[in-house]
């Protein structure tokens, strides 16, 4: 993958087939980094490869060269745990070079396991104790309407991540203020940290809780690049009255057969080298077949 420095406009023309491969191409560099730095989260991070290769590689408006450009579309990663997926393609983009991945979970390192906004390019917001981003994102679309920006707010969250109250006060504040500029985007995945989420406090039927609470909603497969490119183009103007929630129906896992049929064991971990070969020919043989 090749860095660029340019400014980078909504909706670019890119292909579905490369946008599969830039999804994959992530998933090899976790794996590169976890393994480097014996640390870090693989299945919560490929459940939503392909989400954040269509936002940073299609959908967003953004500025490697000037993180801070005031216009830029704003990212949250409510879930922040998938931040070792956020590294590999700001590096790409131009935001810090490359050689920093090789840093990934290191004392001193400005890229943790967690995204740290006083540390990192690129980072909108931090993340660690979860739960906040939504609330902060609200914030972020608030000051946007008051600035006059056109600018949208996504942000990230994980299925689990939504059993804290503070987002649904968030959701509930975001209708009230119509708020058309905040894109929720929820990798509903089925799982958290410690088991399935259903078991553990039951959150569905997700659509109609935030229709609910007055937002629009769309439901889709998160792992469908298809779908996903469609949705995002297909989106209200930020200008509307309506905040969008997207729940995408995602895998944890997502790509490696191992950690698709043990889903509960690979949230944090590290493969052998054994596992960690199969997994990356089982990657790579996909992406060539996807660029064939």
């Amino acid at each position: 993958m090749t860095a660029t420095l340019t400014r980078l406009e909504r909706d670019r023309p890119t292909t579905v087939q490369d946008l599969r491969v830039r999804a994959d191409w992530l998933r090899l560099e976790v794996i590169r980094m976890i393994d480097k730095a014996g640390l870090g989260h693989y299945s919560s991070t490929f459940s939503c490869a392909e989400i954040l290769s269509v936002l940073y590689y299609r959908v967003m408006r953004l500025d490697p060269a000037t993180p801070d450009w005031a216009d830029r579309d704003r990212f949250l990663l409510g879930k922040g745990h998938a931040a070792v997926g956020l590294w590999p393609i700001l590096s790409d983009l131009g935001y810090f070079p490359r050689e920093d991945l090789d840093t990934f979970g290191y004392i001193g390192s400005p890229l943790g396991d967690h995204p740290d906004m006083r540390k990192a390019a690129g980072v909108d917001f931090s993340s660690g104790s979860l739960g906040h981003n939504l609330s902060v994102g609200l914030g972020i679309a608030m000051a946007a309407r008051l600035r006059g920006s056109d600018h949208r707010t996504f942000v990230l969250t994980g299925d689990g991540e939504i059993q804290e109250g503070q987002v649904w006060e968030a959701a509930m504040a975001a209708s009230h203020y119509e708020l058309g500029n905040l894109v929720a985007i929820v990798d509903a995945n089925g799982f958290i940290g410690s088991g399935p989420t259903s078991e553990l406090m039951s959150i569905e039927p997700l659509a109609d809780r935030f229709a609910a609470f007055g937002w629009h909603v769309i439901e889709l497969d998160g792992h469908d690049v298809d779908a996903l490119v469609t949705t995002f183009a297909d989106l209200p103007a930020p200008g509307s009255d309506r905040p969008v929630c997207l729940i995408a129906r995602t895998q944890k896992g997502r790509g490696v057969s191992l950690m698709e049929e043990a889903p509960r064991a690979w949230h944090v971990g590290c493969l052998t080298p054994e596992q960690r070969d199969d997994a990356i020919a089982e990657i790579s043989a996909r992406m060539q077949e996807v660029s064939a």
